[in-house]
């Protein structure tokens, strides 16, 4: 019964993490729509925020891996 629950936690943090990544990437393109001239500051912005979503999601699954 663990080993489900655990599977579950790590479904829905790849599951948060694709959101939230998604999300990002998003309202950066509405960005650079309003504004192209500051295009590298929002990419820049962008792709350390989801490195840091896409961080969390994987010490999420290292976490429910260790609790199974």
């Amino acid at each position: 019964m663990v080993g489900s629950i655990a599977a579950i936690g790590m479904g829905l943090a790849v599951i948060g993490a694709g959101i939230g990544i998604g999300n990002i990437g998003a309202k950066a393109m509405e960005a650079i729509a309003r504004q192209p001239e500051a295009v590298g500051d929002i990419r820049s912005n962008m792709i350390l925020m989801a490195a840091l979503v896409e961080g969390a999601a994987l010490i999420a699954i290292v976490m429910s891996y260790l609790v199974r």
